[in-house]
């Protein structure tokens, strides 16, 4: 099924790996241009030539999206590339400092927000003129089932999450005569190459194996390619009537943790 997306600008923040990767990859394969944001330019620089390869339009800026200009600064870059926008992928998220909350100081709560929820507000601030201008402009904010489920240790990582869940669907009414949809995404547990599923399964296999088994009705953790179809298809004019929405792409898992 053709989406749609040929010939729009798709910006994805965290665009060089794991999800947002297979996101751009995705949305290349519709036919979009992109601009890829995230912190080191020589995993954006590999992003970009297996982009290229391929035949994408691809432009790159390595960025620290919680800064307060980075916003503005990956919008610009955008425009100045492709001359419109039509897609924001807010990708990017994680832990700041230390995960548990007797261990997390203050500054590692406000980082966790500002990574998570900050970045992906400041990004459709500034996103919205360009958005509004597209007719179609459409956002989707990667969060986490662990910002809809309870998790045993990471409170300022869910919290975050359950905040870029509902920062989603209020900005999703607040935008809407603007004609611009905002949706949340929820992956489960993603296993893809230098992340953190990958470390555990290398380091702790007996741990992880039972993990999958009582967790997941696959048995299996899922892949970034199977979140990145359904964010494409949200991001895309066939998802018009779904908005305000936080999907779930978790391949029916139970606990977001171990």
């Amino acid at each position: 099924m053709e989406l749609g997306l040929k010939g729009k600008v798709a910006i994805v923040t965290g665009g060089s790996r794991g999800i947002g990767l297979a996101c751009a990859k995705a949305l290349a394969a519709e036919g979009c241009e992109l601009l890829l944001a995230a912190r080191g330019e020589e995993g954006l620089q590999r992003a970009a030539a297996d982009l290229v390869a391929v035949g994408a339009k691809v432009a790159t800026l390595a960025i620290d999206v919680t800064e307060p200009s980075a916003g503005a600064a990956i919008v610009e870059a955008a425009l100045k590339a492709f001359g419109r926008l039509d897609v924001v992928i807010a990708n990017a998220g994680g832990v700041v400092g230390a995960r548990s909350f007797a261990e997390a100081d203050d500054a590692a709560w406000l980082g966790t927000f500002q990574l998570n929820v900050g970045h992906s507000v400041a990004l459709l601030r500034a996103a919205v003129p360009y958005l509004e201008k597209s007719e179609q402009g459409s956002a989707v904010f990667i969060a986490s089932i662990s910002g809809r489920n309870p998790m045993t240790a990471g409170a300022p990582y869910a919290a975050a999450k359950a905040g870029l869940i509902h920062a989603a669907r209020s900005l999703a009414w607040e935008l809407g005569p603007k004609h611009i949809r905002v949706n949340a995404l929820s992956p489960g547990s993603i296993l893809f190459e230098g992340g953190g599923w990958a470390r555990r399964k290398a380091e702790m296999p007996d741990v992880m194996a039972a993990f999958e088994t009582a967790e997941f009705p696959w048995g299996r953790l899922g892949s970034p390619e199977e979140i990145a179809n359904v964010a494409v298809f949200l991001a895309s004019p066939r998802s018009t009537w779904i908005n305000a929405a936080d999907i779930p792409v978790d391949g029916g898992q139970r606990k977001p943790s171990l």
